[in-house]
């Protein structure tokens, strides 16, 4: 059989869905299927490492599931599931944990974060789940060998960690590995797929804020459940400066809010920044503005309907999540059961 590269990526059902999960991820996932055997995942179990309403979280997994879809994902084509679904996430990021470092986890830039802002100076106060993620992450992409994640930038640190953790796993066990007649290296060293603009979408009224459901001023961020009008309405109170677009994307450097605002309509018009500031060059947001706007709504507004639909069928939000997770445990069972035997477990 010729060999078929393989995706693996997820998003944490932890809060509405907004623009940069969009365009940082979701956008991102639909032409993939079309070059790569697909598995995208709804990653519930990430999202109980801070505290979830159940009922919450229950919604916003069938959110994100319906959002894959609503994007153009195919539940035919790639497997879409939530994590929660196929135990072996949660068995080999137990073995994870016990091949991975303390000193690995302390560096996680994301955990110093979180830890500081759920449990003040004394990160003592935050789950352990918090602190061990990343490992969980590592058994995520690996359980299904994926060569590639299409992750934002704010998880390139978490990728390096799951290609340490399979360097250290293929190097502790390659007796074992060898004597099972396995591949060399049994975990692949994935490769991230970040390419394009808005890689990072943030905020609508800080530039130099990452687009967050925790912000402060509801004015910052656009959800994709979002109608039109306050889809309209945000964008153009979006903060901005007085000077005109620049004519190339140099022109951008050191305004922040302008090449955030640019980014997004590049990427929702799935062009370049030059190709869009060689339309706009010299414009002022007057005109910008309400044309960013109107592409917005015209791409995020039939995404919206549509997931509205999906979320109200749970019936068949089941039956896509469980069809998903039939066909992703059958490719990570065979995965575990090689894992099993090379640690040494007694099946």
């Amino acid at each position: 059989m010729p060999f078929t590269p393989r995706v693996f990526s997820g998003i944490k059902p932890s809060g509405d869905l907004h623009l940069g999960n969009y365009l940082g991820a979701i956008r991102r996932f639909v032409p993939l299927q079309q070059t790569h055997e697909t598995i995208y995942c709804v990653v519930d179990m990430h999202a109980i490492t801070v505290w979830q309403e159940p009922e919450d979280l229950r919604r916003w997994t069938y959110e994100i599931a319906a959002a894959y879809i609503a994007a153009g994902l195919d539940p035919k084509r790639s497997i879409i599931f939530n994590q929660s679904q196929v135990v072996e996430h949660a068995e080999l990021g137990w073995i994870f944990n016990c091949v991975a470092r303390v000193g690995w986890m302390a560096r996680m830039t994301q955990f110093k974060d979180k830890a500081g802002s759920e449990g003040g100076e004394n990160s003592e106060a935050v789950s352990l789940g918090l602190f061990a993620y990343p490992s969980l992450m590592a058994a995520d992409i690996l359980l299904y060998k994926a060569t590639g994640v299409p992750v934002g930038e704010d998880q390139r640190q978490h990728l390096e960690l799951t290609r340490d953790i399979a360097k250290k796993f293929n190097h502790d066990f390659r007796k074992q590995i060898k004597g099972l007649g396995l591949d060399e290296e049994f975990f692949p060293l994935t490769e991230s797929m970040v390419t394009g603009p808005a890689t990072r979408v943030m905020s609508l009224r800080d530039g130099k804020k990452k687009m967050s459901k925790s912000d402060a001023s509801d004015m910052s961020t656009i959800y994709m459940m979002d109608d039109a009008d306050t889809i309209a309405k945000k964008i153009k109170k979006a903060t901005t400066d007085p000077e005109p677009l620049p004519s190339e994307a140099q022109g951008l450097e050191g305004r922040a809010e302008a090449a955030n605002l640019v980014a997004i309509y590049a990427a929702l018009s799935d062009r370049s920044v030059d190709a869009v500031l060689a339309e706009f060059g010299g414009s002022g947001w007057g005109r910008f503005k309400p044309a960013l706007a109107d592409l917005a709504v015209a791409v995020l507004a039939p995404i919206a309907t549509e997931m509205q639909r999906l979320v109200a069928d749970r019936a068949e939000m089941d039956r896509i999540l469980g069809d998903g997770a039939d066909r992703a445990r059958a490719i990570a069972q065979p995965i575990m059961d090689d894992v099993r035997r090379i640690v040494g477990f007694v099946r």
